[in-house]
């Protein structure tokens, strides 16, 4: 591996930790509709204000032996799993697509999908702002990456509108609005083609991991869909044009 790759590598890495800090953080208080931006971090137990030193992503929570310094309470395993998966899913996509601004966009994208698919999880709702974020990162893309804005359009309505019938049809409970609008702005974001790919990857995915837990875990049938439609998404993302073309090389 070039050595330049390597010092790339290490700084995604730091980047998405500490992006995946936030993360966290919105996950928390986005369903409880609190302030992300001007209230201090606390401990979920004892309220205590949290210094500076305690929020080192990873490290606190290694250094700390996963207790809160003031009260000694357990900190939720979620922290450094959210920061973790962040930063090795940055260096993923650095390496797989290189320092350009689609993987910056990535990266983003990615970052995003992340809390919508722990929200959807714990509460069964996409939050409308984060399918804003994606629209707007979509838009920027678009702008700056000169993607074929043709078949980025018709991805909004591709799947989006596939989902709308079924929510027509079954009067809301074949599928979620936050997951049609997902969809809507993924498509933006990926074109026609990719997001019936994420559609199809997320669906699968959905169907055999949610019969297992249902077999094995006693799962509740109600299936959060958001969580199975984020890894399709980001899988497209990276990999759709080398799966897409693969698949219609079979066809020809």
């Amino acid at each position: 591996m070039q050595p330049e790759i390597i010092i790339f590598s290490i700084v995604a890495f730091l980047y998405g930790i500490v992006i995946g800090s936030f993360l966290n953080v919105l996950i928390y208080r986005i369903p409880l509709k609190e302030n992300i931006a001007t209230e201090r971090s606390h401990c979920m137990k004892c309220s205590h204000q949290l210094q500076w030193y305690d929020l080192v992503p990873l490290f606190s929570y290694i250094f700390l032996k996963g207790k809160c310094r003031y009260c000694h309470a357990k900190i939720s395993v979620q922290y450094p799993l959210i920061e973790g998966f962040n930063g090795f899913g940055y260096v993923l996509i650095i390496l797989a697509k290189g320092l350009t601004a689609e993987s910056i966009f990535d990266c983003l994208l990615l970052s995003i999908l992340i809390v919508i698919a722990v929200i959807d999880w714990r509460t069964f709702e996409i939050p409308v702002s984060l399918n804003i974020a994606i629209l707007v990162i979509a838009i920027g893309k678009l702008l700056l990456c000169r993607e074929n804005l043709m078949e980025h359009l018709i991805g909004f309505f591709a799947v989006s509108g596939f989902l709308l019938l079924i929510f027509i049809f079954t009067r809301g409970r074949g599928i979620g609005g936050g997951d049609i609008k997902l969809m809507a702005v993924a498509g933006l974001y990926l074109g026609w083609k990719n997001v019936i790919l994420a559609l199809a990857i997320g669906s699968i995915a959905g169907a055999v991991i949610h019969l297992a837990l249902m077999r094995f875990y006693n799962k509740d049938r109600m299936l959060a869909f958001g969580p199975y439609l984020a890894v399709g998404i980001i899988i497209a993302a990276l990999f759709g044009n080398g799966i897409t073309g693969w698949y219609i090389s079979l066809l020809v």
